[in-house]
């Protein structure tokens, strides 16, 4: 349902990705003039709030089994700024004992955070970012980086220091430095 079909514009502190408790508060409360515009809203809202919550039992569950199967790993995953509890979970569930990988080279190569290359006979091409990626770690860590730049002062300082590039590649590069303290 569109509120602006309605002439409903949503207030300017909850224009945002983010629902707040605020926001979820102001649309239960509005009043329509037609009873099935209402109806439509609060299953709409039934529909949220049940995805929401199988979302947080979900993310609960799968940080407590890896805080019982993987503490260690699980610890020291979280205590890199950036890298959340579903983040880690993500990563253990997906790559397991990082310790399989014989270096950072390798383990950026499995995720995608290398550069692709063409090399045949003396023509050497770099074509960025390599095509063969594990794409869901890729993205978790892309997103960790992005959290990363926020949170740590050291990814800070590495993100500004290459501001005026483009923006992705910079992006890339902090998550290639974050994988690396992984």
């Amino acid at each position: 349902m569109q509120l602006l079909y309605f002439g409903i514009k949503v207030p300017e502190e909850f224009d945002n990705d983010h629902w707040s408790h605020m926001f979820r508060t102001w649309l239960d409360d509005m009043v329509f003039t037609y009873p099935r515009a209402k109806a439509t809203l609060q299953s709409r809202m039934r529909f949220f709030r049940f995805v929401d919550q199988d979302l947080r039992d979900v993310s609960t569950q799968l940080s407590r089994y890896c805080k019982v199967h993987y503490k260690k790993d699980y610890m020291l995953l979280r205590s890199i700024p950036g890298i959340g509890g579903i983040v880690a979970c993500g990563i253990l569930c997906e790559l397991g004992d990082l310790r399989r990988f014989k270096s950072v080279k390798h383990l950026a190569g499995y995720v995608g955070l290398a550069p692709g290359v063409c090399q045949s006979g003396d023509n050497y091409r770099v074509i960025g970012m390599t095509p063969r990626a594990h794409r869901l770690i890729h993205s978790y860590f892309v997103e960790a980086a992005l959290q990363a730049i926020r949170a740590d002062p050291v990814m800070q300082a590495f993100y500004r220091k290459h501001l005026g590039k483009d923006t992705k590649k910079i992006i890339i590069k902090v998550a290639r430095k974050l994988l690396s303290r992984t």
